[in-house]
Order: structure tokens, then C-alpha cells, then sequence
């Protein structure tokens, strides 16, 4: 247990780190040297004498330090929900985006954008992850409902999910084709991206994160337990439904936030809990916040990446997390065949 908890501070001593570098990372190169002492200058009991050009902190504060604290947020939260869809359907393979949970919760955001494009700002801020949630329940349900006779079989559950995932999609394009310019940032949700992600997002997102996480985390027992079969969970007093309806409905929670701000982000929730799981076991006390960090960090180095690998061209972040999981998904898939 110890060398976990230590394995849980490495985790956490690499975001941090990561955190650092990648704020002097982009377009424009600022040191590292340089970025850690503009960062350090904003805190109220520290002040360096100033060396960095008014230019060079403006980029590094206002433009990389609050999309780098959304990536972090996002990537925590999708590794959270696919630790939860994991444990609860005791199925590897399961994750937000494979299920179609995504793009439920990307169709309910954009029914939002469409109903309440004439409404203020604030309501439309409430609407969209309102929507985006139901749309995820919806999908989940129907994912359900298309695998329950097969008794919830793992490979039945993904093919449940690819066709709700296609259906959803095509749903998706349609309301791009038909809507003009009133919709046109649909397109942002299908392909998932951090472009104009500021403060504003980081404080929405933030409640979202600690009530679906802390419930996530406030079941650890439950998921270990559950870990061992549905029956023999029954049979240690534990009512089984409900605890799969809540831990479900958090793991939604965390997805359809996640979606209403960055769009459709794939594999974060398949690759980070399945490499951690290897890495420490599958004591979801450990598992739950070592995937959280992970998390954090592969999303971080991927929208990174996503928008430096090309010089003054940004690619979404989907193109990048999708070519990491896709060939990750595939092997698993031929595993469990």
C-alpha cells in the first residue's frame, strides 16, 4: 500500500511538472526558466524583478495557464468516468466514448444551442450541461436496453455502443447540415477542442468535478466489492442497483460537463484507467485518484501536442487522443475475442 501511495505522489509530481512545461511550450517558445518566474510572480507574497517582455507573460497567463488548467480538469474527469463505467460493468473495454455516452451528451449540447440561442448567455451556460447530461443518461439506457438480453456480455456492450455512437453521429451532421451559421460550432463538438478555453470554464467545470469525483471516490468499496460479481456482492448485503445507478449517473455527470465545454474527446477513459490498472491493481482507492492524475497528464501532453506538432496550425485534440486509443482499443478487443 505504501509504494502505492508513493506511485500516487510520483503521478502528482509529474503533472506538476508537466504543468510547467508545457506553459512554456506553443508557438511562441517563453524558457522554462522564464515561464516558472512569471508564474511565481503572480503569487501575492513573491515578486522578481522583471526580465520577460509584457508580451511573454500575457501569453504564458492569459493564454496557456487557463487552457492547460481546463485540459487538466477535462482529463481528470474523463479518466474518473472510465474508471466508473469499468468497475461497475466489470468490463476493460468500456469507456465514455466507446459506449456512446459522448456523443449523447454532445447531441444534448447541441439541442441546447439550438433552443436557446435567443436566451441570455447565463441560461444558455445552465441549458447546455443540463442537456448534454440527459443526453448522456439517454444513451447509456439505450446502450443498455440493446445488450440486456445478451446479460450485459462485454463485446455485446461495445457493439450496443458503436451503433448508438453511429446513430448519434449521424444525428450530429444533420443538425450541422440544416443549421447554418446558427450551429456551425457544432463541428467543435464532433471533434473535440481546447481553442478559446478560458478562466470562465476552469470555475464551470470545477463543481462538476469535485460532486462527481468525490461520489466516485465515495464508493471505492462498493466498485472493489462489486469487482468480485454482481451475486456475490448481493450476497455481502450490498444493493447492487443502486450503487450502479449512482456511480453510472456521476460517471455521466463527469462526461456530459466534460462534452459541454471541449466536444467529443475519445479514449482518455479506455487508455489511462486500463494502463493504470496494470501498474497498481485494481483497488479502486488507489485506482480512482492515481487515473484522475494520469489523466490529467495525458490530456495535458496531447493538447500539447495537438497544438504544436504543426507550426501556426492548431489539429483537434480528438485527432490526437483517437490515434493513441484507437490501436489500444483494437488490442483489447482482440484479447477479450
Amino acid at each position: 500500500m505504501k509504494k502505492k501511495k508513493y506511485f500516487l505522489l510520483l503521478i502528482g509530481f509529474f503533472l506538476l511538472i508537466s504543468i510547467l512545461v508545457t506553459l512554456s511550450l506553443g508557438s511562441v517558445r517563453v524558457p522554462f526558466g522564464l515561464t516558472f518566474k512569471i508564474i511565481l510572480n503572480q503569487l501575492p507574497f513573491l515578486e522578481f524583478e522583471q526580465v520577460w517582455l509584457d508580451t511573454q507573460e500575457s501569453i504564458v497567463v492569459d493564454l496557456r495557464l487557463p487552457r492547460v488548467f481546463v485540459a487538466v480538469i477535462i482529463g481528470g474527469m474523463l479518466a474518473t468516468a472510465g474508471v466508473a463505467f469499468q468497475g461497475v460493468l466489470r468490463n476493460p473495454l468500456a469507456d465514455p466514448y466507446i459506449l456512446g455516452i459522448s456523443s449523447g451528451a454532445a447531441v444534448g449540447a447541441a439541442a441546447a444551442i439550438l433552443l436557446v440561442t435567443t436566451a441570455g448567455t447565463f441560461l444558455a451556460r445552465i441549458a447546455v450541461p443540463l442537456f448534454a447530461f440527459t443526453g448522456a443518461i439517454l444513451s447509456l439506457l439505450l446502450v443498455f436496453a440493446l445488450a440486456w438480453r445478451r446479460k450485459r456480455d462485454p463485446v455485446t456492450m461495445i457493439l450496443a455502443g458503436v451503433v448508438i455512437q453511429s446513430f448519434l453521429g449521424a444525428i450530429l451532421s444533420f443538425a450541422v447540415t440544416i443549421s447554418g451559421d446558427k450551429l456551425r460550432s457544432i463541428v467543435f463538438w464532433m471533434m473535440g477542442s481546447l481553442v478559446s478555453t478560458g478562466w470562465s470554464d476552469f470555475i464551470f467545470l470545477l463543481p462538476y468535478f469535485l460532486i462527481g469525483f468525490l461520489l466516485i471516490m465515495g464508493f471505492y468499496r462498493n466498485l472493489n466489492i462489486l469487482s468480485l460479481g454482481e451475486q456475490a456482492a448481493e450476497h455481502l448485503g450490498m444493493n447492487v442497483e443502486r450503487i450502479k445507478v449512482l456511480v453510472l449517473a456521476a460517471a455521466s455527470l463527469l462526461t456530459a460537463s466534460a462534452v459541454s465545454v471541449v466536444g467529443i474527446i475519445g479514449f482518455v477513459g479506455l487508455i489511462v484507467p486500463h494502463m493504470i490498472r496494470i501498474i497498481i491493481g485494481p483497488d479502486h482507492k488507489i485506482l480512482i485518484p492515481a487515473s484522475c492524475l494520469a489523466g490529467a497528464v495525458f490530456l495535458l501532453w496531447s493538447d500539447t501536442l495537438a497544438r504544436t506538432i504543426i507550426p501556426a496550425m492548431e489539429i483537434p485534440i480528438g485527432v490526437i487522443t483517437a490515434l493513441a486509443g484507437a490501436p489500444f482499443f483494437g488490442y483489447l478487443l482482440k484479447k477479450r475475442v
